[in-house]
């Protein structure tokens, strides 16, 4: 069995090495020359490999630790990931939610009630909303977005600020008045609901890359820098620009599969004559994914002059537009002492900015905050190297109602993977490998795998 996958993200690298255990050999085609898609590494003259984003995976991430540990056989997933127990503080220390050592659920809902910051009012309004979308079977309203969701749970002004919208953004890259509730309540019921452990909060140690799609390449063949220009399905093949296999798995953004699928007459009267799966949206695949739209997210890595450590290694960072405060996470970057990574998300394009005076600002931003932190002693030395990464179309808008496909696509030689297919998650990565897995499963039961 021949098979094609089209992007060596975490979804297509997933499906292909699934394939591949099945006894497929497997022929990968990417753009870039490196695996990971917008989880990969980079490399920077001045700071050496970096991420092209820095990712926060959960204990509830279950397929992609699978994945992890069953491609990295010769390490622990320890080595390679910090894992610590759900830790959500400020820079500047104010606000502290951290989960003690209990079974779940009494572990978040204690955290809860514990929160250093919130109002006794508000921790129990947080602890009661918890406990009803539990009753209610993490189920939103239909179409509600996460401000109605938080309006009808009566979740004040100040715990919204300082809890749900940042885990919203962080989640959704959306904002809340725009955001999809049930994909909000989907994330909260797998990590804060789940086993003690799914709430944990994992950083890789290493860069993205080498966390696991570099070993993954290992065991298949890549086409780098090959933009694919077109896959036409047949009922006895798939041919990708005139390449025969026997059957293909499209991982690519859907502004992308749409260029790939549907560049052809011949392709549109394919679909126009096999559109009959009931699980996949009445309106055409062409139109759905041609209605999605993208969201940007910027990371900004620095270097400093000097060692320098943060309070927590993932602290949160309050906003102020007006000055140029616009991080809203900063990380220690693992195995660095003078790096720190800072994200901004739902970014603007950031690239067009005086460059200087936006890293000025948010350097700012960290050492004000920090400098009032109690556990905090040192001033945050100056900033020596600096790299802005913006991704322009790092997820979809995560709206009500979106449409999304599913892994079948109309031609039974064809899957499709992505976290923009109907996970039931936002783009996180944790989809990506589910979707990507989710392809594979399908092949393997059209053809017998």
């Amino acid at each position: 069995m021949n098979i094609a996958v089209i992007g060596a993200g975490w979804a297509g690298l997933a499906a292909a090495v699934t394939l591949k255990d099945l006894g497929a050999h497997v022929t990968v085609f990417e753009a870039a020359p490196v695996t990971g898609g917008r989880a990969r590494g980079v490399d920077d003259i001045n700071m050496g490999r970096i991420d092209n984003g820095q990712h926060l995976m959960l204990g509830a991430y279950a397929e992609t630790l699978t994945l992890i540990k069953r491609l990295q056989a010769n390490w622990t997933i320890d080595a390679l990931v910090l894992r610590e127990p759900l830790h959500l503080e400020s820079a500047d220390g104010r606000f502290k939610m951290r989960a003690p050592a209990l079974p779940a659920p009494f572990n978040t809902l204690m955290a809860l009630l514990s929160a250093k910051g919130l109002s006794s009012a508000d921790r129990f309004k947080a602890l009661n909303m918890m406990v009803r979308c539990r009753l209610s079977g993490w189920r939103a309203r239909p179409l509600e977005t996460v401000s109605a969701l938080l309006t009808r749970q009566q979740q004040s002004a100040h715990v919204c600020l300082k809890l749900w919208i940042p885990l919203c953004l962080a989640a959704l890259n959306t904002p809340i008045e725009k955001s999809c509730a049930q994909l909000f309540l989907n994330v909260l019921r797998d990590s804060l609901n789940g086993p003690r452990h799914a709430s944990d909060c994992l950083i890789a140690r290493v860069d993205l890359t080498a966390l696991w799609p570099a070993a993954a390449a290992e065991h298949l063949t890549m086409r780098y820098r090959h933009i694919v220009r077109a896959v036409r399905a047949t009922d006895t093949h798939v041919e990708v620009d005139g390449e025969h296999f026997d059957a293909c798995v499209v991982a690519i953004p859907p502004y992308a599969t749409a260029r790939v699928l549907f560049n052809t007459s011949s392709a549109e009267d394919a679909f126009s004559q096999q559109m009959q799966s009931s699980q996949q949206s009445e309106t055409s695949l062409q139109r759905v994914l041609e209605g999605f739209e993208y969201r940007a997210i910027a990371t900004l890595a620095l270097e400093l002059e000097d060692n320098w450590r943060l309070p927590h290694n993932m602290m949160m960072l309050d906003e102020d537009p007006s000055r140029g405060h616009v991080g809203q996470w900063v990380f220690n970057r693992l195995g660095h002492d003078k790096q720190l990574a800072v994200v901004i998300s739902d970014a603007s394009d950031f690239l067009k900015h005086d460059r200087a005076s936006f890293v000025e600002a948010i350097a700012t931003q960290i050492r004000e905050q920090c400098a009032k932190h109690p556990d905090h002693l040192n001033a945050m030395p100056a900033v020596k190297y600096q790299r802005l990464i913006v991704e322009k179309r790092a997820t979809f808008d995560a709206v009500p109602g979106l449409k999304r496909p599913s892994n079948q696509s109309p031609w039974s030689r064809i899957a499709l993977a992505g976290d923009w297919t109907d996970t039931g998650y936002p783009a996180v990565l944790e989809g990506a490998v589910r979707s990507g897995l989710g392809a594979a499963a399908i092949l393997k039961k059209t053809f017998n795998l």
